[in-house]
């Protein structure tokens, strides 16, 4: 019978993203990018001037996205961020979702479909970006989970974690924040 200190890597396993889920956020984030790109380079209408500006505007969104979704994460999982980064994450994401708004609200010389083809574009794009940071990390945490020193692994596939101190609640932590401070007899 397995208590909870008791975790075994087929239960780790079940929560590391599936190679079609990971390609399919790869393939995702390229259509949309390169659709995105394609779209700027094919824009007759635009002078270089407003094709730098939407590049610069897909790029500021690509970036604050993962940095806002990495920062989360760190706060579930108890890795100290700072509130300064937090929220300049927030603002930047924020900042680049109204530019492309206010972008295409004031593109006079684009169509409605071809504004709504540049907000889809984006906003797939970033919904990608945040994806395949979310998969390389839970991969990565669950390589380490299942490389521990710390893991004891017995005939049957189940690992005993080894505990340091007496467990306190994983309340309001993610499955590897909860992990990592069970190997790590912290809370």
């Amino acid at each position: 019978m397995m208590n909870n200190d008791t975790i075994t890597k087929s239960q780790l396993a079940a929560y590391k993203p599936t190679t079609a889920y990971v390609g399919t956020s790869w393939a995702v984030m390229l259509v949309g990018v390169l659709a995105y790109l394609l779209g700027l380079w094919n824009a007759q209408s635009m002078l270089l001037n407003e094709k730098g500006y939407y590049l610069a505007v897909l790029a500021l969104g690509l970036y604050s996205a993962i940095s806002l979704q990495k920062t989360l994460r760190d706060r579930s999982e108890g890795i100290p961020t700072t509130n300064m980064y937090y929220l300049i994450s927030w603002a930047a994401l924020g900042l680049s979702i109204a530019l492309i708004v206010m972008g295409l609200m004031n593109a006079g010389g684009l169509s409605l479909s071809e504004k709504g083809f540049y907000m889809m574009a984006f906003t797939m794009s970033l919904f990608a970006a945040v994806t395949i940071q979310k998969n390389t990390r839970d991969e990565a945490q669950i390589r380490t989970l299942t490389a521990s020193p710390m893991t004891t692994v017995k005939n049957d596939g189940s690992a005993k974690i080894a505990h340091q101190g007496a467990p306190e609640s994983d309340s309001g932590k993610s499955l590897f924040g909860s992990v990592k401070s069970k190997m790590e007899g912290n809370e």
